[in-house]
């Protein structure tokens, strides 16, 4: 069984200090690909620093919507030279989050459609985070106007509903630890109305420990399985095979390599 967690953060403490633990306490587990999420110029720096070390990471860059109020258009430049960058597998994560505003909205608008753009420049697929601003993330990526090679929610805790909308576009949508939560029985239920070939698992570690090790901290993608094996009993299918389909739609969706040449 092999597993990819599609979006992680092993750059940020306390996983940082320990990559090679992290990384071989995942492989153990059949977690062996991880896509280091850009967050900032300076952590998409060192994301595509850290992927540069180890067989199997991939980076993505992004400012992320708390960042956006800072990004003028000399950093979305820079954005797009490091998406240039050896192992950069996508551009993110960006989006809205109107439920800290730790930026104003206008600049979290104007930091997503730049970040849009700049994946199209690119031909390079998109993840979006967005939380308590679903309408407001959705008009965005409409008034984009399409051109995009791939959109994926990530940490997708939205209704069944918001998800048929997200898959009527052709976007993917991606499921944390939430999904496992005795208290998420919504996302569950989005998770149920997800075809396997547009479904992917991520942890966004350190974040968000998946049940039954909700009080490990920090998360890890070794714990991703817990996740994984839900998710399969949600969809009616073996761990196996759920194992498959999500790694081919995480090696399409992310032009990776071959797991042989992982």
């Amino acid at each position: 069984m092999e597993l990819v967690d599609t979006h992680c953060h092993l750059t940020f403490e306390p996983l940082v200090a320990d990559v090679a633990g992290v990384i071989e306490r995942s492989r153990a587990a059949g977690v062996s690909r991880w896509i280091t999420v850009g967050t900032s110029l300076e952590d998409s720096r060192a994301a595509i620093e850290l992927a540069g070390r180890y067989e199997g990471m991939y980076a993505t860059v992004g400012i992320h919507p708390h960042d956006a109020q800072s990004a003028d258009v000399g950093a979305l430049e820079e954005l797009k030279r490091l998406g240039r960058r050896e192992k950069v597998v996508a551009v993110g994560e960006t989006g809205l989050d109107f439920h800290y505003n730790f930026s104003k909205q206008p600049d979290q608008k104007r930091v997503f459609e730049g970040h849009l753009e700049i994946a199209k420049e690119m031909n390079s697929p998109v993840i979006v985070h967005s939380r308590n601003a679903f309408a407001e993330t959705m008009e965005i990526l409409d008034r984009s106007g399409g051109g995009l090679r791939g959109v994926v929610f990530h940490c997708f805790s939205g209704s069944a509903e918001e998800a048929g909308l997200v898959l009527e576009r052709g976007y993917y949508v991606s499921f944390t630890g939430v999904v496992t939560f005795k208290n998420a029985e919504k996302t569950r239920e989005a998770a149920k109305v997800v075809p396997l070939e547009r479904l992917m698992v991520e942890t966004d570690c350190p974040y968000m420990s998946p049940e039954p090790v909700r009080s490990q901290k920090p998360n890890e993608p070794a714990l991703m399985v817990h996740t994984a094996r839900l998710l399969a009993q949600v969809k009616g299918v073996n761990l196996e095979d759920f194992a498959q389909a999500t790694t081919q739609n995480a090696a399409a969706f992310f032009n990776l390599p071959d797991a042989t040449r992982a």
